[in-house]
Formats: structure tokens, sequence, C-alpha cells
């Protein structure tokens, strides 16, 4: 077997009649090379993906700790959670408005230097957590700095390293990075709830400090910033990369992106869509689902590992949204989504006064459904906005989600200390659901004027290019 450009080839030898195998000289071999099947040596694209998952994993579990952090800070301090929630709001947006800018620095001086200074923020912020006394402290640390860290490990780090690195099996590469959020609730929130409540809420966020700063070796030392720096071509590319790179202030490249993306409606639409998608998701469930369970007699160990379950089959669900949206109208996805999304969250507030089994067949339900909307976003923004221009102008879409995560953030806890329950706060959230489901069907199918590039499995003839 013979390997070229990552792809194994099959080697047929051809003989003439009448050679024989014991005289080398006499045996002249023609090499004939046809497709062979799968890959044996690991292209090293999967290398830098599996580093990435572990970031995007970790960058999960420290922006959602705070929704473990609520009850003790208010047992302890007595800040009510609507003062709580403005942390967890000032987080949230800083998570997203971060994405267009860390987008930029990518461009300009690479993952690894990005992905480095994100960890060691993280785990600043979270280590001086510890020593605050006051709500403007909490503010600051967890809202600001933490907010600033996990926003430079968001959705457009996974967008960018499977842009880059990857050509063909880019929508389920992206499906499994984008897991990685479901998996970092999974193995940050029920031990981070057992240390709040065992140990206290410090801690937990003396463990997200240690944690940040152990996966900055692997980071160092594992992750490259494009094919081309090691003499590779993308998986399943057919030839090298040959979009520039960005030059200049990122922060002027990042303001480029968005007057680029404000001409167009298709980036509104997506926008708009995904507002609510962080609104009904981060902002809504991930933040709120724990003390909304406790408030109903659950202990917080409990509702924590209602949330991490969330997690679990988020990864089935994201994994499943990236094979599909390799070979689907990204569209119409996105309107099943958004569709069953708002219907669940219509009845989630029946589910906590009946029997466990409506509570846990919701969890089920929504998990498959939580972050399965970013696989099929990302490949719209891709093909309106052209390979090189995505990544930023993504970033300012996926702020549009983090500030509607940060609205809803805030606004439930806002309905929970005026209203006493978050009825009202679920309900809406399920109308807006609905409201997206629409809006992502006004998005053009294929925008004139723009390059679409053909990937493996997804072809002219494919139902996303009809």
């Amino acid at each position: 077997m013979v390997y070229l450009d990552g792809t194994k080839w099959k080697a047929v030898l051809m003989m003439r009649a009448g050679d024989g195998l014991e005289s080398p000289e006499c045996f002249p071999v023609r090499l004939k090379f046809s497709p062979g099947s799968q890959v044996r040596r690991i292209h090293y694209a999967w290398v830098v993906a599996a580093v990435t998952f572990v970031a995007l994993m970790g960058a999960a579990g420290f922006r959602a700790t705070p929704s473990v952090l609520i009850v003790p800070l208010q047992n302890e301090f007595g800040w009510n959670r609507a003062i709580i929630s403005i942390a967890v709001s000032i987080n949230l947006i800083l998570f997203g408005l971060t994405g267009p800018f860390a987008a930029a620095l990518m461009d300009r001086f690479g993952l690894r230097v990005v992905t480095v200074g994100a960890l060691i923020t993280v785990a600043t912020g979270a280590l001086l957590t510890t020593v605050m006394n006051a709500p403007w402290q909490l503010y600051l640390l967890w809202g600001v700095v933490v907010g600033l860290g996990t926003g430079c490990m968001a959705s457009v780090l996974a967008a960018t390293v499977a842009n880059r690195w990857f050509v063909h099996r880019r929508g389920l590469v992206l499906g499994a990075l984008t897991a990685a959020g479901a998996t970092g609730q999974l193995i940050f929130l029920p031990g981070l709830g057992w240390l709040a409540q065992s140990a206290g809420w410090r801690l937990a966020a003396l463990a997200v400090a240690v944690a940040a700063l152990a996966v900055v070796p692997v980071v160092a030392l594992f992750l490259r910033n494009r094919p081309s720096d090691l003499g590779l071509r993308a998986f399943g590319a057919t030839e090298a990369d040959t979009v520039p790179t960005n030059t200049g202030s990122p922060i002027a490249n990042a303001f480029r992106g968005l007057r680029m993306g404000v001409r167009s409606r298709d980036f509104w639409l997506l926008g708009g869509s995904f507002f609510i998608c962080g609104a009904s998701t981060n902002g809504l469930i991930g933040t709120h689902l724990i003390p909304a369970s406790m408030d109903h007699g659950m202990a917080e160990v409990t509702a924590a590992s209602l949330l991490a379950v969330i997690g679990v089959f988020d990864v089935i669900g994201t994994l499943a949204s990236g094979y599909l949206t390799d070979r689907f109208d990204s569209r119409w996805l996105l309107f099943f989504y958004y569709g069953l999304r708002g219907l669940s969250l219509l009845f989630l507030p029946y589910v906590f006064g009946s029997p466990l089994f409506a509570l846990i067949l919701f969890i089920v339900f929504y998990g498959l459904d939580w972050v399965a909307t970013v696989p099929p976003t990302v490949q719209l923004a891709r093909r309106v906005f052209g390979a090189q221009n995505f990544a930023i102008v993504y970033g300012w879409i996926f702020a549009a989600h983090q500030m509607g995560a940060a609205t809803i953030a805030f606004a439930a806890g806002a309905v929970r200390t005026f209203f006493g329950d978050y009825q009202l706060a679920f309900m809406s959230s399920g109308l807006l659901c609905l409201v997206a489901a629409g809006l992502v069907l006004r998005i053009a199918r294929e925008r004139p004027g723009t390059v679409v590039v053909p990937e493996p499995g997804v072809g002219a003839e494919s139902p996303a290019y009809s």
C-alpha cells in the first residue's frame, strides 16, 4: 500500500507473462493507483481536533460553573438571584462579544497563542474569585475576566479549526467539537455541585482554576495553526490551502467583518435565530434549571446531575446534527430543531409538578436538541460569506447567541425574584423558539455571487445546494 497526502491508494503490481519472482531484475513493476479504503496513518488534523475538543470541553465547564454557585452565594452573602444573575449575564455577553475579536486574533497570532492566553485568563479569574466579598468583584472576576477567557475558546474556535483543518467530514467534526461543551457539563457540573455542597463554593472555584492550568501544556505542545505549518493539506483536501492570512489590526479586521455582515439580510436572520438559541439554552436552562429544580425540592447535586444528563444526550444530538449537516439543507434542519425545542419549553412548567419520569423525558429530549443548531448555522454562514471571512462574521453571529443568553439569564432571575417562579420565563422562551423556526426558512438557499465549495458527501445535486 502507498500513502499519498494522507490518502490510502492501492498499488497493483503488473507483471509480464513469463517473468519469474526468483529474478528481481526481471520483475518490472507498473504501479496502478486507485482509491482505497480507510486511512491507516492518522492525519494531524485529528490531533488538532482532539486538543481543541479538550480546550472547548474545559471552557464549557468553566462558563457553566456560575449556575452551581447561585444558591451557595445567595446563602453566604445574602445576594438575591437577580443580583447574582447580573454576573452571569456579563459573563455570557463577553463570552459572545469576544468571539469575532478572538477569530481576528487567531488569524493574526495563531490558535495556540490565543488558546493558551485564554486558559491562563480563566484560571486567574477563578482563583481571585475565592477572595471576593462584594457583588462588584463577582461582576469583575466571574463576569469580565472569566467571560473574556472562555469567549476566546467558544464556538468560533471550533468553527475555525473545522474550516482550516477539514474538507472531508467537516460537518461531523464541527458537531463533535460543538458537543465538547456538553461533555464539559457532563464532567464538571456534578463534581462542582458536590464540591459546592460538601466543601464550599470556594473549593469549586479553585478546581476550575486548576483544571484550566492543567490544559495549558497540552495546547502548547500539540495545537497548530494551519495544515501548511506542518507541510500538510487539510484532511480530504485535493490542493493546498490558498486562503490568505489576514494581517493588520485584529480589532479593525473584526469590525470589517461586522460591516460585511450587517449588509446581508441572511446575517440578521442567522443572528436573530441564534439570539433565541442562546436565550433558550445557556441563558435559561443552562443558568436556571438547577435553581428551578431546587425550588421544587430537589437536592443541588441531583439538579446538577440533570443538567449533566443534558450534556450526555447533547453529545449524541450534536454529532447526529453534524452528520446531517453534511447531507441535508441546513435551513430545514434548523426549522425542526427550533420548533421541537419551543414545544418542549412550553411543556416544561408542567413537568416539575409531575412524576420524575416526565422531567427525565424532557432532559433527554432537550439534550438531543441543545446545540444541534450550531453545525447547520456554521455551514450556512460559511456558504454565505466564504471561507476567508466567515470565521469573523460567524463570531458576530455567535455574539448574538450570547446576547440572547445574557438577556434571558438576567430576565429569568428577575422573573423568579418578582413572581416567585420561572413559569413565565419558560413559556416566553418556548414561544420565541417557534419564531426562530420561521426565521431560518427565510435564509437564502444560495446567495448570488457566493463561491460555494463542494465538500465530500455534499455535491451539487445535494438538497443543501438545491
